[in-house]
């Protein structure tokens, strides 16, 4: 079994019984220290103080099984940055309202508010490239199906 698949396994009895879920585990083998990179997140979001409990439980474990022959290894826990693409549609559903950036398959981009998520699509309300005019009729919400979406992230505005 590799590292990243006996970590996944071994992350298993801390999720609280689907509480938290796994957003991607990262491995980086080293000859001086390997590092492994774990994200979790949850439908109301994850504390810096759960992710070190997690941590902390997981790292002993990885320690007891010598996961890299007792070489020494950096482990990380925490929630996605902002910056991070959203990958489950529980990180959609929990970001509803948001203003969002979609990479769709074939290279358009869209850019709006998040108005909703349905079982194979979510549906966006995109912005105007220019100021509209009180004659323009409104914008239609778009609905961009799941197997469209290359990436999307979440957009923070300091307004």
């Amino acid at each position: 079994m590799d590292v990243k698949a006996k970590v996944n396994e071994l992350l298993q009895p801390y999720l609280n019984e689907d509480q938290y879920f796994v957003v991607d585990i990262q491995v980086s083998p080293s000859r001086t220290r390997a590092k492994i990179t774990v994200l979790l997140d949850s439908d109301t979001g994850i504390t810096i103080e759960e992710c070190a409990g997690i941590s902390r439980k997981l790292g002993n474990q990885l320690e007891e099984l010598e996961i890299f022959d007792g070489q020494p290894f950096t482990l990380e826990v925490s929630s996605p940055g902002v910056d991070e693409p959203l990958v489950f549609k529980r990180q959609y559903l929990k970001n509803v309202g948001r203003e969002i950036e979609v990479l769709l398959n074939d290279g358009q981009t869209r850019n709006g508010k998040l108005e909703s998520v349905g079982d194979d699509q979510i549906v966006v309300i995109e912005k105007p490239l220019k100021k509209p005019k009180k004659t323009d009729p409104p914008i239609e919400p778009t609905a961009i199906p799941f197997t469209d979406i290359k990436k999307s992230t979440i957009q923070v505005s300091f307004k």
